[in-house]
């Protein structure tokens, strides 16, 4: 397991330690799984990274690693490595000179989160469902301890390992990032806040996952949901077709009032809405580091307020809660 070594040296010294119980075997497992397929070709790019000093970091809407005379063919192997690693869809990130503007503008949620989230000094942090781990560096940025990523996607794991290699090692020793979903966690009960961005509208069973996510906080914890709703009351939830926005794995869609039910119903605390606002063709869009179809595509031509299908189009909310 030499690929997650140094973050299971990290967890052994954390509060978390309790979680070397179930995680090396899990990752024992994983590693054991992935003789084939892509991911070999991925990590033997970013093995294939240059090594160069970060003599400026900044961990704001870009986040951001700048080195000295970094060479013309320095920049040019960075970004040849990294365009083997698309689609880049969470970021934007800016590697020595390299630009990678991804799907996704992501500090604009962060934008939304982050006024809503209090200081993370000192916090142990767990996101889960991480993508690159583009928030992971924003949580750093607030204050976190630790921040600990979890997402079963294998080139977002390549993705966050790229971005890693070229922080400092003091920043390194704080960010990690497992293969797992949140079915894979046994209830730790550890963490000060847990995020959980863009993922609730995948899960067959929101509530099973609303009680996943309660049982990695620690008593009093801070969960921060951040997902797409529909107008209605709290008793609206949408269950699309065979897709929505063209997204074949979106299962229930409630109202801002009927998830503010479903975390009471879960026994959270205080969950109150801080941001709903409908998502623009600005904040998701096709780049040169995403070239396939994104919210344009995704939405009725003749009416944007609606989907390709007919449905209200994109409609996000942040929502914070106490457990």
């Amino acid at each position: 397991m030499t690929l997650f070594k140094n973050d299971l040296i990290a967890l052994a010294q954390s509060p978390l330690s309790h979680w070397l119980t179930h995680l090396p075997a899990q990752l024992e497992h994983w590693q054991q799984a992935q003789q084939h397929g892509e991911l070999r070709k991925w990590l033997k790019c970013v093995a294939q990274l240059p090594n160069l000093a970060a003599e400026q970091v900044s961990l704001a809407d870009t986040v951001t690693v700048q080195g000295a005379d970094v060479t013309d063919g320095e920049q040019s192997r960075i970004r040849g490595l990294l365009q083997q690693l698309t689609p880049w869809r969470k970021g934007p990130f800016n590697l020595h000179g390299v630009h990678i503007d991804t799907e996704w503008r992501s500090d604009y949620k962060w934008q939304r989160v982050a006024p809503h989230i209090g200081d993370l000094s000192g916090h142990q942090v767990l996101d889960v469902g991480c993508g690159s781990g583009y928030h992971l560096w924003r949580m750093l940025e607030s204050g976190a301890e630790q921040v600990w990523g979890v997402d079963p996607g294998q080139l977002f794991l390549a993705q966050f390992l790229a971005i890693r290699h070229f922080m400092p090692a003091k920043l390194q020793a704080r960010a990690h990032w497992f293969p797992l979903g949140v079915e894979d966690l046994p209830e730790l009960r550890a963490f000060d806040t847990v995020f959980s961005m863009g993922v609730l509208y995948h899960r067959r069973s929101p509530i099973d996952f609303l009680a996943q996510l309660k049982a990695q906080l620690r008593s009093h914890g801070q969960l921060v949901l951040e997902t797409l709703v529909v107008e209605g009351d709290a008793t609206t939830v949408l269950v699309p077709g065979q897709t929505y926005a063209k997204m074949r794995n979106v299962w229930f869609i409630p109202s801002s009032l009927a998830l503010l039910h479903w975390l009471e119903r879960c026994g959270f605390r205080d969950a109150r809405v801080v941001d709903e606002s409908v998502t623009d063709i600005s904040e998701q869009r096709a780049t040169a580091w995403m070239t396939g179809q994104s919210l344009a595509d995704f939405l009725d031509p003749h009416d944007p307020s609606k989907t390709i299908e007919g449905y209200p189009a994109p409609r996000r909310a942040v929502i914070i809660a106490k457990a």
